[in-house]
C-alpha cells in the first residue's frame, strides 16, 4: 500500500513540474517572439551598420573572420568578423561592432545577419537593451564578458537578441575555405 502511495506521490509531483515547466516555457516563449518583431534598436544599427552588407567593408575596417559557430541543439549565429582593436578598447558604440556575423550561402558569398557588440565591462547595455553576460572559462578562451548580438539583417524566431539563430546555417561554410 505504500509503494502504491509513493508512486501516486510520484506521479503528482511529475506532473506538477510538468504543469511547471510547460508554464514557464510558454511564458519564455511570448517575449521572443514580441522581441523578433520590429525593434527600435535593431532599426538604429541596421541604418549606422548597413555599410557591412559588402564584406569588403568589414575587412577594410579591420575585421577578420573566425570559424563559422553553430549551436549544439540547431541553428547558428554564422562567421564572426572580428575587429580586435574594438574587442580591446571596451567601448560600446552602435556604429563600431566588436564583431560582424555573416551566414555563408551556397553560391559561396556572405549575407550579413547580424552584429555583436562585447565588452568586459558590465553589466553592459546598449539603447536600454541588457548584454548577456559570460563567465570565464568559456568555449572563447576568454575572460568573463558581455555581449549583445542584434539580429538586424536576419529575423530570429528566438528574439532579435538570442544568441542562436535557427533559421541561420553553418552548412556552407567549407564551400568558403576550398
Amino acid at each position: 500500500m505504500k509503494m502504491i502511495s509513493n508512486f501516486r506521490s510520484g506521479l503528482l509531483m511529475a506532473g506538477t513540474m510538468l504543469a511547471i515547466c510547460t508554464t514557464l516555457a510558454q511564458a519564455h516563449q511570448e517575449p521572443a517572439e514580441a522581441a523578433s518583431g520590429p525593434n527600435p534598436l535593431a532599426d538604429k544599427v541596421r541604418a549606422v551598420n548597413s555599410r557591412f552588407v559588402d564584406v569588403k567593408a568589414a575587412v577594410s575596417e579591420g575585421y577578420a573572420p573566425i570559424p563559422c559557430a553553430s549551436g549544439i541543439t540547431g541553428g547558428a549565429m554564422g562567421i564572426h568578423y572580428v575587429n580586435g582593436q574594438y574587442l580591446k578598447d571596451d567601448k560600446i558604440d552602435i556604429a563600431r561592432p566588436e564583431a560582424v556575423m555573416y551566414e555563408p550561402m551556397a553560391d559561396g558569398t556572405l549575407k550579413l545577419v547580424a552584429v555583436e557588440y562585447i565588452t568586459s565591462k558590465g553589466p553592459a547595455s546598449l539603447d536600454g537593451q541588457l548584454f548577456n553576460f559570460n563567465s570565464a572559462p568559456n568555449r572563447y578562451g576568454l575572460g568573463e564578458f558581455y555581449e549583445l548580438h542584434v539580429w538586424a539583417w536576419k529575423g530570429n524566431p528566438t528574439g532579435t537578441f538570442a544568441d542562436m539563430n535557427p533559421k541561420v546555417s553553418c552548412e556552407h561554410a567549407m564551400a568558403l575555405s576550398q
